[in-house]
């Protein structure tokens, strides 16, 4: 028996409708596709492991999950075995077009739940159906930080995420205050959500090969946004400043966020934090209050009562 393909492409049926090595190969082979270093393309090859990611990830049957990246399919197979719906988020011209013709080869009878936005993550601010409760994605290497804030920012509906980036990048994500690799990553995806490393990938189950190890990053959304007066702006403002010169306390660090070191100071003090400290060692909750004492946001919340009880004009 034969799993026929609209490419002229055929392949013995394997013993489920997941993606194989071999079934692999032979889509790349019949669209002409060669993974790109420019893109971070690495299709995983390898059917235990995705169904090991959306068992990490705890997708249920109701999710409506938007994946970011699904290549050739092989993760958005396994999703479509239990999530309600899924909707795949695809820059690249051909492997968007093949997408939906393999999902309907494969697995038609969910063909139903499954919705392709062809476009740059980054770039997308809405998608076609419910609202995402859960992001599962293999993210390309190159933009997997910038994509995963995108994403968690734009769609505060995500309550749960598992994405599986370079290890060096799942440690960075993961890192708490005090640690060596805790930097701009670990503090803005805390802001969104609770994060922890959820396992290792090998580089075996990637074709081609990648020359690094993978890691999956479980963030659970928080239930309570960091309590601030500050917005996710002012605070990844501070965040910025604090690590563009790590190794500075920060009182030098923020002299150029705040306007001069007197100022940075000033602003650390009211907010409780020692000028002589480090970014690698404050919360995501101590850059909110270093953010709500800037010189410049204390004097325009001081005259915002005054504003308020001057008469309006009449037009």
């Amino acid at each position: 028996m034969t799993r026929g393909y609209p490419w002229g492409v055929s392949s013995p049926t394997p013993p489920d409708a997941l993606l194989g090595p071999a079934d692999v190969r032979e889509l790349a082979a019949a669209l002409g596709v060669r993974p790109t270093k420019q893109r971070g393309q690495n299709f995983v090859i390898d059917a235990n492991t995705v169904r090991r990611i959306v068992r990490t990830a705890g997708v249920r049957p109701d999710d409506v999950v938007v994946e970011v990246g699904p290549g050739l399919g092989s993760l958005t197979l396994a999703l479509l075995e239990v999530a309600d719906r899924v909707t795949a988020v695809e820059i690249d011209d051909v492997l968007a077009a093949a997408l939906p013709a393999t999902i309907a080869a494969r697995m038609p009878e969910r063909a139903d739940r499954f919705a392709l936005v062809h476009s740059d993550a980054m770039r997308v601010t809405e998608l076609p159906g419910p609202a995402p409760t859960a992001l599962v994605a293999n993210l390309p290497y190159n933009v997997a930080v910038p994509v995963l804030l995108h994403m968690l920012d734009t769609f505060p509906s995500i309550e749960r995420t598992l994405v599986m980036v370079q290890s060096e990048v799942a440690d960075r994500l993961a890192a708490g205050p005090g640690s060596k690799v805790y930097g701009v990553p670990s503090v803005k995806a805390n802001w969104y959500a609770e994060v922890k490393r959820a396992g290792a990938i090998g580089r075996n189950v990637f074709w081609p090969a990648p020359n690094v190890d993978s890691g999956l990053v479980s963030l659970v959304r928080r239930t309570e946004p960091v309590t601030t007066t500050a917005s996710r702006t002012e605070v990844f403002a501070v965040v910025d400043a604090a690590f563009a010169q790590r190794r500075k306390t920060l009182r030098a660090a923020l002299a150029g966020w705040a306007g001069s070191a007197a100022e940075a100071e000033a602003a650390l003090v009211a907010a409780g934090v020692s000028p002589q400290a480090r970014g690698e060692s404050l919360t995501v909750e101590e850059f909110a209050r270093i953010a709500e004492h800037r010189t410049g946001r204390r004097a325009e919340r001081a005259e915002q009562p005054e504003r308020a009880e001057q008469p309006e004009r009449a037009e």
